[in-house]
């Protein structure tokens, strides 16, 4: 088997020939693992990936077409698309707990119980919730993943399948907003 191509291996792997299959996966375990393991900085998380991956490799109907490009490009686009459904899943899954000033306060080593910043924080905290519902859904999503996820603007153009250049503008718009909408709310209360 090793001395197939990649697009041989696959047509074996349609016709469910095992060998084919760890073949590839002896080829290419490294790249998936590595691409997927950046993408979630989780070792578990980037085997369950891994496992998808390969899994779909073996049950896939359609398969790859050497005539659509290189087989490593379509197996990092397989991988790339099942890294953002399970990332996607596992934000659906993730329940968050909403905490209220008071319930802050009571937590042992609470920064500030100085009622002027606790205000502070509050009406900075009502100004940002207010300007999010001028953004769009790709604008808040860019939000969470670049500022509380911490995700590169590069990894976030790769699993959005957009160029970086897009994602760029997008920031700078998102950015231009949240600023604009700020600078209104503090204006209107001053007034």
């Amino acid at each position: 088997m090793q001395n197939k191509s990649d697009a041989e291996l696959m047509q074996l792997i349609k016709e469910k020939h095992r060998s084919a299959l760890e073949e590839i996966y002896d080829r290419y375990i490294k790249l998936v693992y590595s691409f997927s393991l950046k993408a979630t900085k989780d070792p578990e998380k980037a085997k369950v990936i891994v496992q998808a991956v390969f899994t779909r490799i073996w049950t896939t109907e359609n398969g790859y077409n050497p005539d659509k490009g290189l087989f490593v490009n379509w197996l990092l686009t397989i991988t790339r698309n099942i890294t953002i459904d399970h990332h996607r899943k596992e934000k659906k899954e993730y329940v968050f707990v909403s905490m209220g000033q008071e319930q802050l306060e009571q937590i042992p080593g609470y920064p500030s119980n100085n009622p002027a910043e606790i205000v502070s924080r509050k009406l900075l905290r009502e100004q940002i919730q207010k300007a999010y519902q001028y953004l769009s859904n790709n604008q808040i999503e860019l939000i969470q993943w670049l500022y509380w996820e911490g995700y590169t603007l590069r990894e976030i153009a790769e699993m959005k399948q957009e160029p970086i250049g897009t994602i760029k503008s997008r920031l700078h718009q998102t950015l231009k907003i949240l600023r604009t909408r700020m600078v209104t709310e503090m204006g209107g209360m001053k007034k």
